[in-house]
């Protein structure tokens, strides 16, 4: 389509030099479908991000939850171009990575001791190499979604690379279900090193579940890990831990540590963090200074403005008006709305003869069309306005009626302007 000839003629060569046209799965052409999608973007100011057409939107995925201020905020642009005077890198470790470590324990309650890495994954993996470590054992525990390395991936359908030996000793247990955990440990025994799980994604815990799992795991010699990469510093200044008062041994942070800099941290016990002196964990650019200052001004930001508050209320407002659209189209057969209110999910269902993918395509074609950049969830920022709330429900009004007539009279194949996507693999 004109509307997108710029992004389709960028991916057309970009992908002459980089598999997929793209570093990130989730920013790619297996989620974007092609003919009605945009596929690049040149900037973006606080709710609002540009594309290489020109179009304009009202941006809900936000760098994939990493920006929870905004786009260019003021704050963390300022700190940033400031610490560019002094420098990005240097022969010897900069103070500004004390700062960031201290203020990193005096919001966390789990935090006693902070190593840095650039990505979510670095963390997870730099948590797991610590279990190891501290428990001897090495078999693994995993619920959600941790990263690209192979003791996670390697559990995915995304296996291809990955040693059979390395697959074999990390097994899946579900969410909410701690019987399926404690069959872990029973088919497993003294083995197992860590549990690693988001805290929540799509669901709440529920009958104290993250409890529970914390004193399964330390009865059976574990480490307890909680990935809050996305729930780090957006459910709570604290996190998920905070939201929710169960602490973990360990707990990795990414994302929205920085707004959108890339930064992550794995942090908890000291008695577990010092034998970062022992393993190796050691990243030429883990103390890399913009990303730094880029964290210290979005935590000093989070402790004096309402941040966390506005991302939860603007995110209730959406969840609220979201429930009510569905019960005004009577679509419950085919989507339903879930998860914190700063981080909620669309999610769609199989509908004979239509696949949930197939429903998704055809969402996210129209959504497109109408300036709202999504991929079905609503990654909260505090830049979000309630006009920019009141324009994604009247869009989702007219949205959710199309897809009652497409599924309920089976005209999906009449709307349809694409191919409809096809599923990468399961995370959540």
């Amino acid at each position: 389509m004109e509307r997108y000839h710029c992004s389709q003629e960028l991916l057309s060569r970009a992908l002459k030099t980089i598999p997929l046209g793209t570093q990130t799965f989730s920013k790619s052409k297996t989620q974007y479908p092609f003919g009605v999608s945009p596929y690049f973007l040149l900037r973006g100011i606080g709710s609002h991000v540009w594309d290489a057409d020109e179009n304009e939107y009202i941006d809900f995925i936000n760098g994939l939850a990493a920006v929870t201020l905004g786009y260019k905020d003021l704050d963390v642009t300022n700190a940033v171009r400031a610490q560019l005077d002094e420098g990005v890198i240097f022969s010897l470790p900069h103070p500004i990575e004390i700062q960031v470590a201290e203020k990193i324990v005096e919001m966390v309650p789990c935090a006693e001791m902070v190593r840095f890495g650039k990505n979510g994954s670095d963390a997870t993996s730099g948590a797991i190499r610590l279990a190891r470590a501290y428990t001897g054992r090495d078999r693994l525990a995993v619920c959600g979604y941790h990263g690209w390395h192979d003791w996670y991936i390697g559990s995915t359908s995304r296996n291809r690379g990955i040693p059979q030996s390395t697959q074999d000793l990390t097994h899946t247990f579900a969410y909410n279900d701690l019987e399926s955990l404690y069959r872990l440990f029973q088919d497993y025994p003294h083995q197992i090193a860590a549990v690693i799980l988001e805290p929540m994604n799509v669901v709440e815990p529920k009958d104290d579940f993250l409890g529970n799992v914390k004193e399964l795991t330390h009865q059976k010699g574990a480490i307890l890990i909680f990935d809050e990469t996305i729930t780090g510093f957006r459910y709570a200044n604290g996190g998920a831990q905070e939201h929710f008062g169960v602490l973990p041994d360990l707990a990795t942070f990414g994302k929205g540590i920085a707004n959108g800099y890339p930064l992550s941290a794995v942090t908890g016990r000291a008695d577990i963090m010092r034998l970062m002196e022992e393993i190796f964990f050691s990243f030429t650019f883990g103390g890399e200074t913009l990303s730094l200052a880029a964290s210290l001004a979005t935590m000093t930001k989070l402790q004096q403005q309402p941040v966390v508050e506005t991302l939860r209320s603007q995110g209730e407002k959406v969840l609220q008006g979201v429930q009510a659209l569905i019960e005004r189209h009577q679509i419950h057969h085919i989507l339903s709305v879930s998860g914190h209110p700063s981080w909620s999910f669309l999610l769609f269902k199989e509908i004979s003869p239509y696949s949930q993918w197939q429903i998704k395509t055809l969402f996210l074609q129209e959504m497109f069309a109408r300036a709202i950049l999504t991929l079905g969830t609503h990654n909260m920022s505090y830049a979000h306005s309630d006009t920019d709330l009141e324009r994604l429900l009247a869009v989702y009004n007219e949205v959710f009626a199309i897809l009652k007539d497409a599924v309920d009279h089976r005209y999906l194949d009449k709307y349809l302007r694409c191919q409809p996507l096809e599923p990468l693999f399961k995370i959540r």
